[in-house]
């Protein structure tokens, strides 16, 4: 019920066809560039702070410009920075200049879409990034959806060969480390041609032919500890795309003989090229798609495969709904819940209304539907065959039997006109009350509701606004039913989730502790997290799973449930979550769960979870 900000959205286009070839088929030189606005448009959901574009155009003249890039902040960055591009082309083609020189025409981009998942904002933080150099093979643009858990170790071993980073962010270090193996390979590759006998134009030139950009890969990627899909595009024409060996951020690409794309999420390559399910294909753990100045393209593998740790949050929340396994997943997740949700309403169906908030959920909202339309219907077929036996069973008896239904009601509607940001303190806290209207007389005063969320991460929403509108309905029991299980730890792969005092799951276990005379076992795990604190990230583990261990995952949810009610609430609440088993059936190809477990895939996880732990142990005097 509260937006969860989370990791980025590239896209990336590269045309194999010289650009007349797109002029005299499709009738335009920037084909590229509007099915890059409708890439990034598809997967707007995945960043709203902040867009940017890059474009190389191949075979430039000397004195004319070839790398090109534009960047925007604020919900509207999208469409402020075709608008500007667009500007930029007509302004040129107004001088009488050929189109095909025109600004932001070329064969090769990538665009981003950013949330912010470090704190920093500002034009300087927006991807992407740019290296510039005389020499083209030596110019680079770098944008990512990632987040690197180990940035102290890059940065330091890019500081031990000389050189000195303008600023401490993993952006900025990668392209620096990922500039010098750059620098790394043109030398490696002039040595060769200069021995040769190349000089000049002609030896620049071999260099941007025979760049091998995998090469650069293989020597920078064995030091990175993270979830990431990072992209590239080198001034020669180079570009690259390579996924993290764990699989933790996704990439999906489409290749046939006239272009290749990659994008974060496989509907909207679909969408955009009309495309089915079996033509996009996912870019796997530890690879690289590669496509050469020559428009060649391989894939090649950088870095061996590890655990499969593809995000399931992925599947329950952040990417589109519209892709075919995902939908039916989520679907799934919903169905999963069905025996907790009987349990909660004490069997009661028929005296039950069933919705969901936010859209988000409606998927999963349809699963839970459908298996409490297979348990109605079983117990329809019980009741008339029990009928039948006793010899009772008449045809009104049959009809009264067949006319009970699931009841579902659009219960809350969101007021997106609200901005609860105008106001302050009190204020702010009752306009946020308003930001939901419901359906008066959609629940008979007593009856149960059930509402399905695709997640309760922090709860700021349920206890200030849902909880409270929910409950002018006169329900005699509300259930919150959370298609996923308790979120206990934070992410460091790229969500916005890495304060542990902001998860209601861990309020609930820190106040169990308390109430139960046990806080000396949150003093405890602060110790031992404070011990490891400066070991390699190899050999830390993660103690913050000592807080949970004392308690069953019902006693938490229990807790969540009383710290979440309003005061002067009607209705008994309580709050239902997934279980990490039924997860794992409803979405077996996405085992990473680490949100869930603090099962982190890599070891900088570990390192982060316990200082997370620290952060708010030496901030909170409620936690000693």
């Amino acid at each position: 019920m509260e937006i969860i900000k989370h990791e980025c959205g590239v896209a990336l286009i590269r045309l194999r066809k010289p650009l007349k070839y797109y002029r005299e088929k499709y009738g335009s030189d920037r084909y590229a560039l509007d099915k890059l606005y409708l890439l990034m448009e598809k997967e707007h959901n995945r960043g709203q702070e902040a867009a940017g574009i890059g474009c190389v155009r191949l075979d430039t003249p000397p004195g004319q410009e070839y790398i090109y890039r534009e960047r925007a902040q604020g919900t509207s960055a999208i469409t402020d920075i075709f608008s500007e591009v667009n500007r930029r082309i007509s302004d040129y083609l107004e001088e009488g200049q050929p189109e095909e020189f025109a600004p932001f025409i070329g064969e090769v981009y990538m665009g981003h879409l950013r949330y912010s998942t470090t704190g920093r904002s500002g034009i300087n933080y927006v991807h992407p990034f740019m290296r510039r150099n005389n020499w083209s093979s030596r110019n680079m643009l770098l944008c990512g959806n990632f987040n690197m858990t180990n940035v102290d170790e890059i940065f330091n071993s890019i500081t031990a060969t000389g050189q000195h980073p303008r600023l401490y962010a993993d952006t900025f270090i990668l392209l620096e480390q990922l500039g010098h193996a750059l620098d790394r390979e043109n030398e490696r590759l002039f040595q060769i041609h200069h021995e040769d006998g190349l000089r000049g134009l002609d030896l620049s030139k071999s260099i941007a032919r025979d760049l091998n950009v995998a090469n650069m890969l293989r020597r920078c990627s064995p030091l990175w500890d993270g979830g990431y899909v990072i992209c590239g595009i080198v001034g020669n024409g180079d570009l690259w795309t390579m996924r993290d060996p764990n699989g933790i951020r996704p990439a999906f690409y489409y290749i046939d003989d006239e272009i290749v794309v990659i994008a974060s999420e496989r509907p909207v390559i679909q969408t955009v090229f009309n495309l089915q399910v079996d033509d996009v294909k996912e870019l796997q753990p530890g690879e690289a798609i590669i496509v050469d100045r020559d428009s060649s393209v391989r894939c090649e593998q950088i870095l061996p495969a590890g655990q499969n740790a593809r995000c399931s949050f992925e599947r329950i929340y952040f990417s589109r709904g519209s892709d075919s396994d995902i939908y039916r997943e989520r679907k799934e997740l919903g169905r999963e819940l069905t025996p907790r949700v009987l349990k909660a309403i004490d069997g009661d169906i028929d005296h039950t209304v069933f919705s969901f908030i936010p859209n988000t959920a409606e998927v999963a909202f349809y699963g839970l539907i459908n298996g409490l339309e297979e348990e109605l219907d079983r117990r329809k077929a019980d009741e008339i065959l029990t009928l039948a036996t006793q010899g009772k069973l008449s045809s009104e008896r049959v009809k009264e039997i067949m006319r009970r239904k699931i009841r579902n009601e659009k219960v809350a509607i969101k007021d997106i006109k609200l901005r609860t940001f105008i106001a302050e303190g009190a204020s702010r806290d009752d306009l946020a009350t308003h930001v939901y209207d419901i359906t008066y007389g959609s629940v008979g005063r007593g009856e149960k509701l059930v509402v399905i969320d695709d997640s309760i991460v922090r709860g700021t929403t349920l206890r200030q606004s849902i909880l409270r509108i929910l409950d002018r309905l006169h329900p005699k029991k509300i259930v919150v039913v959370s298609s996923s299980p308790q979120v206990r730890y934070p992410d460091c792969y790229g969500i916005d989730m890495s304060r542990l005092g902001e998860f209601i799951a861990f309020r609930a276990a820190m106040s169990l502790l308390k109430k139960r005379g046990m806080v000396d076992v949150a003093q405890r795990v602060y110790e031992l997290c404070k011990e490891q604190d400066g070991l390699p990230k190899e050999k830390i583990r993660n103690h913050v799973k000592e807080i949970y261990a004392p308690f069953s995952d019902e006693e938490i949810a229990s807790e969540i449930a009383l710290l979440l009610t309003p005061p002067q609430t009607g209705a008994e609440i309580e709050i239902v979550f997934q279980t990490v088993e039924n997860l794992h059936k409803a979405i077996p190809g996405h085992p990473g769960d680490w949100y869930f477990t603090g099962n982190y895939p890599t070891p900088g996880g570990n390192r982060l979870v316990n200082r997370a732990y620290i952060n708010f142990f030496e901030g909170h005097a409620e936690a000693r």
